[in-house]
């Protein structure tokens, strides 16, 4: 009999590790789900209560308080008055956006809760309470969802004000899309922010700055600069050399789009943005075009990430009908979402 060798051992032993390990998140996954779908039924168990009394706030509370005090003594915690008042506004909340997004008034409260898709951790769900605006709710529901974001990330995205500056880079009709799809990347224009919020690097400490010592940060903070691209993006390289006529040339950071199947180069800029830069940057994609990309693959972008540009001087540098380069300021602290809000309402008055 051939003996087993170590190789096939670990290779087996790795196998069953890789199935437990999934099998323990899939159970975990089960339990908060559940959980979730639980914490309604008790939001709307409590409300239709309230609702059959015609109680008055105080004695309200007193109920919460009884139940609270019931609940905890028979299953431990997690069932505070604060807890219980949580699960009721979870309850009203999304009641309210199922009667009007995805469901008739017709149906049954049984049908309601067969229709329910709660995807996210509890955790998730109380930070997406705290945000009143129910599109910009809805925004960040499906992106956590789709984008499998953790609550940390869910709260990086917020707290950046990814809605507000995806409604500014965005025309009036494509901005409906946002809380009924979420973020869709089907063209290159999709994948411009602007501004990008770079707050991770801890650069705003400093009083100055190189664009090397930027693009150092950002290459140490890469996890984080990929969630603020965006969906489909995958490091390719940082002063990738170009070559021709003898001469040589640096592409500060070179990355791939799964999505839009396209090489996308970023020169990061320190101060104004010129034209000399653009100019630079149609170079380096007419030579990705002609002597990088594949036959199948689209056409690369180029974004200029800079402090500060001129979108009439861009406009006027740059080709009539350009799709292909795009210029972004970019900020090292967290942006005002007041002001942002401020933006909007007059971009689309």
């Amino acid at each position: 009999m051939k003996p087993i060798s170590n190789q096939t051992e670990q290779s087996l032993a790795n196998r069953i590790e890789m199935l437990i390990a999934e099998a323990r998140k899939q159970v975990i996954t089960t339990v908060n789900t559940t959980m979730v779908y639980t914490y309604y039924e008790i939001g709307r168990m409590i409300v239709e209560d309230e609702q059959q009394g015609e109680r008055r706030a105080e004695y309200g509370k007193a109920v919460l308080k009884e139940l609270s005090m019931r609940l905890t003594l028979k299953f431990g915690k997690g069932f505070s008055v604060e807890n219980l008042d949580r699960m009721r506004y979870f309850y009203k909340i999304y009641s309210t956006q199922i009667s009007s997004t995805l469901l008739t008034k017709s149906l049954k409260r049984q049908d309601k809760v067969n229709e329910l898709h709660f995807t996210l951790s509890w955790s998730h769900y109380l930070k997406l309470m705290r945000i009143s605006n129910p599109e910009e709710r809805r925004f960040y529901e499906i992106e956590a969802t789709n984008n499998n974001w953790s609550l940390r990330e869910l709260e990086r995205q917020f707290d950046s004000s990814l809605y507000e500056r995806l409604v500014l880079s965005h025309d009036k009709d494509s901005v409906k899309a946002l809380s009924e799809k979420g973020h869709i990347v089907e063209t290159p224009q999709d994948l411009i922010k602007d501004p990008y919020v770079l707050e991770f690097i801890g650069l705003p400490e400093l009083p100055r700055y190189s664009e090397s010592e930027l693009e150092q940060r950002l290459i140490d903070h890469l996890q984080s600069f990929l969630l603020e691209l965006g969906k489909g993006f995958t490091f390719v390289g940082r002063q990738v050399r170009l070559t021709f006529d003898e001469q040589h040339f640096r592409v500060d950071l070179v990355f791939y789009n799964r999505l839009l199947r396209a090489f996308v180069l970023i020169d990061l800029k320190r101060g104004m943005l010129k034209h000399q830069d653009l100019g630079q940057m149609q170079m380096y994609v007419n030579y990705y075009d002609r002597f990088m990309k594949l036959e199948d693959e689209n056409p690369t972008i180029g974004i200029l990430l800079c402090a500060d540009k001129s979108d009439t001087m861009v406009e006027i540098t740059l080709p009539a009908g350009n799709k292909q380069i795009f210029a972004s300021k970019y900020q090292t602290i967290l942006p005002s979402k007041e002001e942002l809000k401020r933006l909007i309402e007059n971009q689309y008055k």
